[in-house]
């Protein structure tokens, strides 16, 4: 038996697309190229915007936040709800109060 500890203050810092106060934490990384992981976004947090490498799902567990897709239009989300961007869709995310989320991406993701 493995133990596993995904608490927030082992996630990474996200740098990539000029974000701010935002982490990760991989679950795991399958040999078919799927990864799960948590995504912090703190208060006033966002991930940059960027195309979808793959397939990705966002699926909010805590807190609140928005999403955009490629239109400027900013898209509330909360805890249970999630996103899908396709692969290659532009998309940023974001949040004033903080949320957290599970991201699934893989090229044979299906909903």
């Amino acid at each position: 038996m493995q133990l596993l500890n995904f608490a927030k203050d082992k996630a990474k810092p996200v740098l990539n697309y000029n974000s701010i106060f935002t982490a990760y934490n991989k679950i795991i990384k399958t040999e078919n190229a799927t990864n799960f992981g948590f995504m912090y976004v703190e208060a006033n947090g966002l991930v940059g915007r960027h195309r979808a490498p793959v397939p990705q799902l966002f699926i909010v567990i805590e807190g609140d936040g928005w999403v955009q897709g490629e239109s400027d239009e900013k898209v509330k989300v909360q805890k249970d709800e999630a996103v899908l961007w396709e692969k290659g869709e532009s998309h940023v995310c974001g949040s004033q109060n903080g949320l957290t989320a599970i991201v699934i991406q893989s090229a044979e993701l299906q909903i």
